[in-house]
């Protein structure tokens, strides 16, 4: 855990060398990565150490779709160079209630603020529970939305 301390503190140091890490945070901390990427982010408020960020949740979200888990995106975005994410960014399509759309009309220079932040975080924590399909019910906490699939946007 310490060792995790260090190495967080000696990478934020980067954010004054580097305007774009600040503005990755921002971006995190306002857009809402952090409501379900984050476990226990929403419930204590935001008041959860920065070193605990962006690590995935074991809390489903279960509906007609089946149940998602956040992963941990310090290990999925420090798995990938700055390029390789934005083009990531720009075509993932994922289940509900991620709001992929918005990640993928990102403008470019927000996006790699973003990559740039997740990876002066370093990689952190383990993976996040397998997305579960449609019928089979999750065996921890979940959020659950009743009902049909969203009609397809015209």
């Amino acid at each position: 855990m310490l060792a995790t301390l260090f190495a967080l503190s000696l990478s934020l140091q980067a954010t004054a060398a580097d305007p774009a890490i600040e503005r990755g945070r921002s971006l995190i901390r306002f857009s809402g990565c952090n409501d379900c990427h984050t476990a226990g982010y929403a419930q204590a408020a935001g008041k959860v150490p920065e070193a605990r960020w962006l690590t995935g949740d074991a809390l489903g979200w279960n509906g007609p779709w089946g149940t998602t888990y956040a992963p941990n995106l310090r290990l999925k975005l420090n798995t990938m160079d700055e390029n390789a994410f934005v083009a990531y960014a720009r075509q993932l399509t994922t289940r509900p209630p991620m709001p992929f759309w918005v990640l993928n009309e990102l403008p470019e220079p927000d996006l790699r603020a973003i990559w740039r932040y997740v990876h002066a975080l370093g990689s952190a924590g383990g993976p996040a529970p397998a997305g579960l399909p449609p019928g089979v019910e999750p065996q921890g906490p979940a959020v659950r939305f009743p009902g049909p699939p969203p009609a397809a946007a015209h």
